[in-house]
């Protein structure tokens, strides 16, 4: 199984709240992409192609965080009980059993590279986690509506499922 996460821009709506930090925020802003945005999660088979996309989660929540809201839990039993990895990129970083994700570069390595085993790990994993872009590439190129939204970020969840199912219909996948 391949995880991804993508920030759908949209440009209808501001609302404040208190971070963490105690300052305020514009909730639907993300920092990754500088915009109003929602975050959608998804489920791609091994070849690339989306199983299952989550419902929407404002664009300042980061990719883990929205993950073990909706998806985690139900890749941890498919680890456990069916054996299925999860390849998964850097902002999944400690999701947990069965989550794999590129080994990070320890903050005492004062600018020496990775281990051979370890960068070799990285290279097969990005390979095999690039078919993850695939399946977003394949909803938003089939689908204008999804590459930038108008409306209020909050319906992009229901329009990304419907595109989904959509796409699932065309490629004959539904019975």
């Amino acid at each position: 199984m391949l995880l991804d996460g993508k920030n759908f821009s949209s440009d209808r709506l501001g609302e404040k709240i208190t971070s963490v930090k105690g300052t305020e925020i514009d909730r639907w802003y993300s920092g990754k992409t500088r915009e109003q945005a929602g975050n959608i999660q998804a489920v791609m088979d091994p070849k690339g192609f989306p199983l299952w996309v989550s419902d929407v989660e404002p664009g300042s929540v980061h990719d883990i965080t929205a993950a073990e809201d909706h998806v985690l839990g139900a890749l941890y039993w498919a680890y456990s009980q069916l054996d299925l990895p999860t390849l998964a990129d850097g902002g999944y970083q400690g999701a947990g059993a069965g989550v794999f994700t590129p080994i990070k570069h320890p903050k005492t390595s004062k600018g020496r590279p990775l281990d051979v085993d370890n960068q070799t790990y990285n290279k097969l994993l990005r390979g095999l986690r690039a078919l993850a872009e695939r399946g977003f590439a394949l909803l938003t190129g089939r689908w204008r509506t999804l590459r930038h939204f108008t409306t209020s970020p909050r319906k992009i969840g229901p329009i990304v499922q419907a595109a989904l199912v959509l796409t699932h219909y065309e490629h004959g996948r539904l019975a």
